[in-house]
């Protein structure tokens, strides 16, 4: 466990910092090519608001902008260790060649540093994720093994790498939709179908026990059921860990959260949302598996419900047709499309259409926010706050909230509560 995780402490961080990432394919590599990439000066930190972000401030009675890593006690980039775990044996920079994200001139550059790290072997079960198999799995008697399993891969890891502290962020790839079940209703419960091997426990769930158990924060990247279940939130508030999720807002879930706000604000009305996405990476041959769609179509679908009230408006978004589709194409790899055919309405009800057409890239989308992630998870922990971080919402697709609150899907209102907590912690950082 963490020597000081349970302390108040947000001095200047000291030693090295672990980001472990569960799952080392394309969003993990490009994180780790992208930050090596930086610390050489061949590229910026576009897209990280830790990095690159500033917010007003009053400095001696004057108003200024600062950057947020000026103003906050994280680490640096150059005390980052990157690791993680995977189902297949591939090294960090075999592993980035085959994503294709990066170019190969790039990725040339930091070869070395990327062929130092190697995946750990993986927690996997293939009922959570049916069209993928790998050999570089773990293997045990029951899952609380495996959860030991990780836990001693946690304390090895940052021996070896003479860590001071760790952060989890899960970047593997979407599990099948389950809903939870008497066993994830407490921690004892759950510590019992661990030991039983309840097919109902997830990988992603024993990741998430392993963290919090090493007093490790842990941020859940995909749509899978980890941090919500009564049981991981009882655990993180009892070992007092910071716990984060769910799925990383990307592509088409901004642009729904920077619009959707707009047409509310303008009291336009909303008739119809139709989401598109081709996609050929990994998460795309994923999420061809119907049960793993779901677990997506849940994070995507609630979106707009939330930010526009019909209940508040109900003569302007009562009736929405709202679809999501997902497409795997193996031809666009990591290029994502997404289509958006917006039909909303007017003045006297007359119709009209927004369309949106976003080529992106995902992994470059996700990498700077998974970076954000674990340095402001560590600094959350170190400044003593335990359980969910709703201030982080801005990150995800379905933030994770306390008890019987709101959850906040509006970008703009998730930037607010994000700054608002930034300048608490710069107050309370400079006293």
């Amino acid at each position: 466990m963490l020597a000081d995780s349970k302390k108040n402490s947000q001095s200047i961080p000291q030693g090295k910092l672990a980001v472990l990432t569960p799952g080392m394919g394309a969003v993990a590599t490009t994180l780790y090519a992208g930050v090596e990439a930086i610390k050489k000066g061949l590229a910026l930190p576009i897209g990280s608001y830790t990095q690159l972000g500033k917010i007003k401030v009053d400095l001696e009675n004057q108003e200024t902008f600062r950057l947020v890593k000026d103003l906050l006690p994280l680490y640096n980039l150059n005390q980052i260790v990157f690791g993680g775990w995977d189902i297949f044996p591939e090294n960090a920079f075999e592993a980035a060649c085959h994503a294709q994200v990066i170019n190969r001139e790039l990725l040339n550059q930091v070869e070395k540093s990327l062929s130092e790290i190697k995946p750990m072997k993986a927690v996997f079960d293939p009922d959570f994720v049916r069209r993928l198999n790998g050999t570089h799995i773990k293997q045990g008697p029951n899952k609380m093994n495996l959860a030991d399993q990780l836990r001693q891969d946690i304390k090895d890891f940052m021996k070896n790498h003479n860590c001071e502290r760790a952060v989890i962020v899960w970047c593997a790839s979407t599990e099948k939709y389950n809903e939870p079940t008497e066993i994830h209703s407490n921690i004892k419960s759950f510590e019992e179908g661990l030991r039983q091997n309840n097919p109902s426990i997830s990988p992603s769930q024993i990741y998430a026990y392993a963290a919090l158990m090493e007093g490790v924060p842990f941020c859940n990247g995909s749509p899978n059921i980890s941090v919500e279940i009564p049981c991981i939130q009882e655990l993180a508030a009892e070992m007092k860990v910071p716990i984060c999720g769910s799925d990383f807002k990307t592509g088409q879930t901004l642009i729904k959260t920077a619009i959707a706000p707009a047409l509310r604000s303008r009291q336009l009305g909303l008739a119809g949302w139709f989401s598109t996405n081709i996609l050929g990476n990994r998460d795309g041959e994923v999420l061809e598996d119907p049960e793993s769609f779901k677990s997506k179509e849940v994070t995507k679908s609630g979106v707009l419900n939330n930010i526009l009230d019909k209940d508040l408006y109900p003569e302007l978004y009562s009736k929405i047709d709202h679809v999501v589709r997902i497409n795997y194409y193996p031809p666009r790899g990591d290029n994502k499309e997404g289509w958006d055919n917006i039909d909303i309405f007017g003045w006297l009800g007359y119709p009209m259409q927004i369309k949106i057409n976003f080529l992106c890239r995902d992994s470059i989308l996700a990498a700077p926010l998974v970076l954000d992630l674990a340095l402001l998870m560590d600094l959350a922990s170190r400044s003593g706050l335990s359980g969910p971080q709703e201030w982080l919402s801005f990150y995800f697709k379905m933030p994770l909230n306390n008890k019987n609150q709101k959850t906040e899907h509006d970008l703009f209102v998730q930037m607010q509560m994000l700054e608002k907590t930034v300048k608490k912690l710069s107050e309370k950082n400079n006293k």
